[in-house]
Order: C-alpha cells, then structure tokens, then sequence
C-alpha cells in the first residue's frame, strides 16, 4: 500500500479544483482556500492553500484529519 501524498508543490497543478474561501473571509486575502481535487492521485483528498499565494504549495489532508483538525479549532 502507497502512503498519501501529504501536498503539492505548486496547487495550480490542480487544474481542475475549485478552490473555495470561507464565508468569514474579509476579503483582504488573509485565509486559506480549500478545494477538493476531482482526480488524479488526489482525489478523495482536501488540499488547502494559503489565498496569499495562490500558484504556492497545497497541503493534502484525508476528510477525517481535516475533521479533527477543525474540530480541534473550534475547541480551542
């Protein structure tokens, strides 16, 4: 069994994702942006971006670490 890839070095390398930012985003660019890789050997993950630098690095999370991981957040 292969491990998960754990980012992508340039997330425009995603050319099919829809990268999306939260509703709280103030719009000064100052969030990540998440988006859900339709194929590829990515598919079924979550890669997240930082919205300052959008042709950066992605980081690739299962659902269920990204669930923890807000889940985490939101307890503080």
């Amino acid at each position: 069994m292969s491990e998960l890839p754990r980012n992508i070095p340039v997330s425009t390398d995603m050319t099919d994702a829809r990268w999306l930012r939260s509703s709280y985003s103030t719009g000064a660019n100052n969030c990540v942006e998440t988006a859900r890789p339709p194929a590829g050997p990515w598919a079924g993950l979550l890669a997240v971006r930082d919205s300052k630098n959008p042709a950066g690095p992605a980081l690739l999370f299962s659902p269920g670490s990204w669930t923890a991981f807000t889940a985490g957040v939101h307890r503080g």
